[in-house]
């Protein structure tokens, strides 16, 4: 009961210390852009209610809505990548485009859709099936996955997340992630930043995996603008309640041996351009410095 108490007692000073804060215009992440546009007919007459999608087969990063009355859409924090984009309404052909988001510059399209039936001439300027063009190794890890993935630390599940889905990344029992077996040549960059390569349990608490839209991991070798590493880079793309006019969110909780208890929730909200994103959890545990050995040392931490 005390270890609930002790949890709820944490939950409630962050939310009443994030709910305290001004609300602050939210800008696209220095590794995610914007993708906006207009529908319209052969006309020029906007087309309200038509279906967009993008989409990435390789992270299975998939985004989705519908053109307000002025045919216009919005999709913030898209992560860089390649992503097949497609468009359909009713009474109207299909369209489908790629789209190469390599920039933190706003990409504007002005898309128009030809009568269903009509007769229309495509020209192929590309492999549209090429997704990958970047010849630097690397995995890309979405929600859809981050919320597949039995992460096995509570406490240290973003390194967890990292050394599940990437090859040639090997963890230790302080719960570091080290690619290809090193150990001082990796970095951490959140939304551009870059920030210390300890992240662990021992070292530094480790951001919410809750509030991780996709992260980049690249290993082998690394390219030039993120400095002198060269073992491994993890470029973490954080949520964002940018285009959130209505409110999502979710309450998780969880209660395991030695007394291991978890809580935590998630909140997004905001327009078309502004948005916050609120994540917060707790952990109490009989065995928060268990290291994957035959000796096992429990001791209480949270």
């Amino acid at each position: 009961m005390r270890t609930g108490t002790a949890l709820l007692r944490v939950l409630l000073v962050a939310v009443c210390f994030l709910a305290a804060q001004p609300a602050a215009m939210a800008q696209n992440a220095g590794n995610s852009t914007a993708v906006t546009g207009t529908v319209a007919d052969p006309t020029g007459a906007v087309i309200p209610g038509a279906t967009v999608t993008i989409h990435n087969p390789v992270s299975q990063f998939e985004r989705s809505t519908t053109t307000d009355a002025n045919g216009d859409f919005n999709f913030q924090n898209v992560p860089f990548n390649p992503y097949h984009m497609s468009v359909k309404a009713q009474g109207f052909s299909g369209y489908a485009q790629d789209l190469d988001v390599r920039s933190s510059v706003p990409i504007t399209l002005k898309i128009s859709l030809q009568l269903a039936g009509a007769s229309t001439t495509v020209t192929v300027e590309s492999a549209g099936d090429l997704l990958e063009t970047d010849s630097t190794a690397h995995t890309d890890v979405d929600r859809q996955l981050i919320q597949e993935l039995p992460l096995e630390s509570a406490s240290s599940s973003v390194s967890s997340l990292v050394t599940l889905a990437s090859p040639g990344v090997a963890a230790d029992s302080n719960g570091l992630f080290h690619g290809l077996g090193d150990h001082a040549e990796n970095s951490f960059s959140v939304d551009g930043q870059p920030i210390t390569d300890q992240q662990s349990k021992i070292f530094s608490n480790q951001i919410p995996v809750d509030s991780i839209q996709s992260l980049e991991v690249i290993d082998g070798a690394p390219p030039a603008e993120y400095g002198d590493k060269t073992s491994l880079v993890i470029d973490v793309t954080t949520r964002s309640g940018q285009g959130m006019t209505t409110p999502h969110g979710a309450v998780t909780a969880s209660y395991g041996a030695f007394g291991t208890s978890n809580i935590g929730f998630n909140l997004g909200f905001g327009g078309q351009n502004w948005g916050n994103f609120i994540s917060a959890s707790g952990l109490n545990s009989g065995r928060f410095f268990d290291p994957p050995e035959f000796q096992v040392f429990h001791d209480k931490g949270n």
